[in-house]
């Protein structure tokens, strides 16, 4: 119901404009909006873009991501590709995560690259929040995928989700009450993407889902979660982790899609990590998620991944997308400028 609102409020026609030509259609039978620039070079960088919500918000057709991928597409005289996966609680995992990978694998396809002239070699995948983690997740399957030709030479993720075992994270504990994303909310945006129970959520916010009797998780998994040793210590400060030595042993049979990398990209091997792209990966003071973008730069890092960290003191979750009147802040203005700049460095 919030969705349909969301979108009778903020959906918008496909318009072209002097600079743009938009169009509405489809990539591997996921509906897109594309974003072409008129003149310029006639070989295109290409950027596939993934909105946030949560899974189960918003659409690559509203305004404020219509406005985003126009400005890319201009400033970068690149074709932009905006994917509107399908949503929660009609879908769940794995369908988004399909409808991304299937997107993207049309994006890469010789047929489609000739189509809207985009040069093989300058392709990127990106997206914001819940967009960012399934660009995450896709950068890491295609990567690994040796039957591609053509594979995304850079990854773009804007605060992005990436784990849902611990909700005691330092920037969770700091921002759990910070609009404009509750340390709740996002419990239960995992809960209904995963297809989970809702009254699992107390559960999940006291770290029950996993303690240390929990015998499907690994001392080697919760290793590439252990914020103690992946983030610098000023992130750190007084926090301390929560750890429950016996908790709720029948959640991770409830919900076993918490350990699928597919859902959690931070769990990813380290020899998965080493053949993804160059990254950028955008982080924001006042967000939940903060520690999740700095922990998988880290790993991406470790795994000798070049890494770009685009740390905002001031920013809040879904900052960049209020970068226009009438919700326009300094912070999303500047963000958004500079995401474009390192694309345009970088691609």
């Amino acid at each position: 119901m919030l969705n349909q609102v969301v979108s009778w409020v903020e959906v918008i026609e496909a318009r072209s404009c002097p600079a743009v030509h938009v169009t509405d259609s489809t990539l591997g039978g996921v509906p897109t909006r594309v974003f072409q620039p008129k003149g310029g070079k006639q070989l295109k960088r290409g950027v596939l873009y993934f909105h946030g919500g949560g899974w189960a918000l918003c659409s690559g057709r509203m305004r404020s991501y219509d406005r985003l991928c126009r400005k890319m597409a201009e400033d970068l005289d690149s074709v932009v590709i905006s994917v509107d996966y399908r949503l929660a609680p009609e879908a769940v995992f794995p369908d988004q995560y399909h409808d991304a990978l299937a997107a993207s694998r049309a994006f890469l396809s010789p047929q489609v690259l000739e189509r809207y002239s985009i040069d093989p070699e300058r392709v990127c995948v990106s997206g914001d929040s819940a967009g960012g983690n399934l660009a995450a997740a896709v950068a890491q399957e295609l990567s690994s995928d040796d039957t591609l030709t053509v594979k995304f030479k850079a990854q773009a993720l804007i605060y992005p989700v990436l784990q849902a075992l611990d909700f005691h994270t330092p920037s969770y504990q700091q921002n759990q009450a910070v609009p404009i994303l509750y340390r709740p909310v996002m419990a239960q945006f995992w809960l209904q993407y995963l297809g989970a129970d809702s009254s699992l959520e107390p559960l999940l916010l006291a770290n029950n889902h996993s303690s240390l009797d929990q015998p499907a998780i690994s001392a080697d998994t919760r290793s590439k979660l252990n914020w103690t040793a992946l983030l610098p210590a000023e992130r750190r400060r007084h926090f301390r982790p929560v750890v429950k030595e016996t908790g709720s042993p029948g959640v991770m049979g409830m919900i076993p899609e918490l350990l699928d990398v597919r859902a959690a990209p931070l769990l990813a091997e380290q020899r998965v990590l080493s053949r993804t792209p160059k990254a950028y990966v955008m982080t924001c003071e006042f967000d939940v998620l903060r520690d999740d973008g700095l922990m998988y730069a880290r790993r991406l890092q470790d795994a000798g991944v070049t890494v770009y960290s685009d740390h905002y003191e001031d920013g809040f979750h879904g900052c960049m997308v209020f970068a226009y009147l009438p919700m326009m802040s300094r912070v999303g203005l500047r963000s958004m400028n500079n995401y474009i700049r390192w694309l345009d460095q970088n691609l």
